[in-house]
């Protein structure tokens, strides 16, 4: 046999080898939690590790500050870059990942697929309970010293510099009947959205649009996203309060301007409705809606295998 012969037949054998090698990568995941929650939480630190133990890929739960205050007091401008330097250094990342969102946390997760750069790749997007198009009524906080700051700031000029710069969720509270006001003033979802016209990024649209998978799940008794059709990204027309416009109905979605039309076309988004209040969702709905957009991808090898159906000549 000659020497190409033999280069030929080391080859073969190469290949025949790697076909029978079953390779598979771990593609980790981070979650982001909502407001008036930490990864330290028991609720979010058991949910990270359930969604681990289901999918049997490893996640992170990626904190935001100190947490709980952080979540209310901090805009969700800041809250993004933080999260962009995380997961620029978590190396476990490097390769790509997926993300799971809660509440709040899907807004910074949106901000962290449309506004990083130089990050590494996102996959699949799993929102549980997101408030995409907005909210037209902020939630009062509770009891305790930062809780009473909040409150005391929501009930202030939601669109003032002062309140956009100091309480996290008037980033995302948009008024039906005050749309001007909220396209000049509100710092955070009209950018997020791509509704300021002559303002529209396509590199945002298009980063957006690259998902592989995007995962919107609604929760039917939600009473804090309101209207709840938001985690679809549906919501009011402009001036009005009702009807309440489905995603399809909206001029985000029909004029496409963050590409979720496009993601839509393509099969890649799924609209899911399950029962429950706020982020409550049962065992069962997980491991059906979540669990196997984070569960291991087959490597390129595998990929190659199947692709591969006849031997290779001498």
């Amino acid at each position: 046999m000659g020497h190409k012969g033999l280069k030929r037949s080391c080859v073969a054998v190469a290949v025949a080898l790697l076909a029978m090698v079953h390779v598979s990568v771990s593609v980790p995941f981070v979650m982001f939690h909502g407001i008036s929650a930490q990864c330290s939480n028991d609720r979010d630190a058991n949910f990270t590790q359930l969604l681990t133990n289901l999918s049997g890929s490893p996640g992170f739960c990626v904190e935001i500050g100190n947490g709980v205050a952080d979540s209310w007091l901090m805009p969700l401008t800041r809250q993004v870059e933080i999260a962009c330097e995380k997961v620029k250094q978590m190396k476990e990342l490097s390769q790509g990942y997926n993300i799971v969102g809660r509440s709040q946390g899907n807004l910074v997760a949106r901000g962290l697929i449309e506004f990083c750069d130089g990050g590494p790749p996102v996959y699949n997007y799993i929102s549980l309970a997101g408030p995409h198009a907005g909210i037209s009524s902020v939630p009062m906080c509770g009891s305790g010293l930062f809780c009473k700051l909040a409150d005391d700031l929501i009930k202030g000029d939601i669109y003032s510099d002062f309140i956009q710069d100091h309480l996290a969720p008037s980033g995302y509270l948009k008024i039906p009947t005050d749309m001007k006001k909220y396209l000049e003033s509100s710092k955070y979802l009209p950018r997020l959205n791509n509704e300021i016209p002559n303002q529209r990024n396509s590199t945002y649209k298009e980063r957006f649009a690259s998902l592989h998978n995007l995962v919107l799940v609604k929760f039917q008794d939600d009473k804090v996203i309101v209207p709840k059709d938001s985690s679809w990204f549906g919501f009011y027309p402009d001036g009005e309060f009702k009807p309440l416009l489905s995603a399809q109905q909206t001029k985000l979605y029909t004029e496409d301007w963050i590409g979720l039309k496009t993601l839509d076309v393509a099969g890649k988004v799924k609209f899911v409705s399950v029962a429950g209040e706020h982020i409550r969702m049962a065992d069962e709905d997980v491991v059906k809606y979540v669990v196997p957009y984070l569960q291991n991808k087959q490597s390129s090898v595998q990929r190659l295998n199947r692709k591969t159906k006849e031997p290779l000549r001498p």
